[in-house]
């Protein structure tokens, strides 16, 4: 049991590390605001950001009403397809076009490269 606990805890000093070394190259405005994405092993968030003023102008989550009426399961790649597609009609709405992308030291694949892709495919720009 405590080389697991080892291993899970430099694990997530590593993805600490990563965030913090991307934190000081990207910055969030009100005009391209930053687009943090946070994944668990169940569900996806993403926020855009403006850091000057510390607001989140946008939240999604795979906990939300419209997420649930897409899809079932928040914890796979078709769930972070179907939140980055909500995420961009959103931030459409609110007149936000650009973004910066922010991924929080997880390695871009899997969930976090699916939902990128999709906020892409519906309109953001990166």
């Amino acid at each position: 049991m405590g080389r697991l606990l080892h291993k899970m805890k430099a694990k997530l000093l590593k993805r600490i590390r990563r965030h913090k070394r991307i934190r000081r190259k990207v910055f969030g405005t009100k005009i391209r605001p930053r687009l943090c994405v946070y994944r668990g092993l169940a569900n996806i968030r993403a926020q855009l950001i403006d850091d000057i003023t510390e607001k989140t102008l946008l939240s999604v989550s795979t906990y939300d009403k419209d997420f649930k009426k897409k899809s079932a399961c928040g914890g796979n790649a078709k769930a972070a397809e179907a939140l980055g597609e909500i995420l961009a009609e959103r931030a459409k709405k609110k007149g936000i076009i650009e973004v910066v992308f922010d991924r929080a030291g997880f390695l871009y694949h899997g969930r976090v490269k699916a939902l990128a892709e999709s906020a892409r495919k519906h309109g953001l720009k990166f």
